[in-house]
């Protein structure tokens, strides 16, 4: 049987998905059923226990597919990018509604009203996909009303076919955002995390991991022949940066604990010490 990487494959010894029969060695075999992201962010866990860590999150209104439920914990598989792992079964839905709009702007607030003044009730991502049935207007300013109920601004939304024209734009709207290893979000990212939820916003699906990446974005290039422009990325062993333009990066780092800006030349040196040299160049 193939040996396949399981943060991208659903399968154990006792279930595995069936799409992956005949490749697997599995005792039972399971189509899953389909649920979505009901809370605003949930972890994803290699295995179902808090101690296990966190390998990635998934947003709101992310559609998955849900192989078991057990004792709290859902196995499940994300559509957008294949991810699987473990998240807490409350985070899911099973209701089927649509997502219309997704969320522009960093973090946003739901109201239980068209009104900024009302104490809010929850807050949303960069990238969370929410359902709009209505656009309102209160005292000048517009609102979006959700399904689930509550409203947002609607000026911090878009709709699910729009997409920003530059990732690293989007990219660059994360600085001072919190480092969070695992962390797929407004709320606080990791280095790979910060590479795919900016291409996402852009209309781009990537793989999550920074092996992944490492392994499938782009090109290889050469920096001593082609140089290095705004959006290529710089892989070292475990971490990945984005060009902002020939000599200036940004990355998720676990130096200074948010996303900054430093320039290639320092951070090779500094990382240098502990991790070695990049080991590529990519130009998506």
């Amino acid at each position: 049987m193939t040996t396949l990487d399981r943060r991208l494959h659903a399968h154990r010894a006792d279930l595995a998905d069936a799409r992956l029969e005949g490749r697997v060695k599995a005792e039972r075999f399971t189509a899953g059923t389909p649920a979505r992201i009901g809370a605003p962010v949930v972890d994803v866990h290699s295995a179902p226990r808090l101690d296990a860590g966190i390998d990635t999150q998934f947003l709101h209104g992310d559609a998955v597919r849900v192989f078991e439920r057990r004792e709290g914990w859902a196995w499940v598989q994300a559509e957008h990018d294949g991810y699987v792992g473990y998240v807490n079964a409350a985070g899911l839905t099973e209701q089927d509604v649509a997502p219309t709009h997704r969320v522009r702007a960093q973090r946003s607030f739901i109201y239980p009203e068209p009104e900024l003044k009302a104490p809010a009730i929850g807050a949303h991502s960069i990238g969370a996909a929410v359902c709009i049935t209505e656009m309102v207007e209160n005292r000048g300013t517009q609102y979006a009303l959700l399904a689930s109920g509550g409203a947002m601004i609607a000026g911090h939304l878009q709709p699910l076919d729009m997409h920003h024209e530059d990732y690293v734009t989007v990219a660059e709207t994360f600085l001072h955002t919190p480092y969070l290893w695992g962390g797929a979000s407004g709320f606080g990212i990791d280095c790979s995390g910060l590479v795919q939820l900016s291409m996402r916003m852009a209309g781009r699906t990537v793989l999550r991991d920074t092996d992944m990446q490492a392994a499938s974005i782009g090109t290889v290039i050469e920096p001593d022949q082609t140089g290095l422009s705004r959006g290529d990325l710089v892989f070292w062993k475990g971490h990945v940066a984005i060009m902002l333009d020939h000599e200036m990066m940004l990355h998720a780092n676990g130096n200074t604990m948010t996303v900054a800006r430093e320039p290639l030349k320092d951070a090779i040196e500094r990382i240098e010490r502990l991790y070695g040299r990049p080991t590529h160049y990519r130009r998506p």
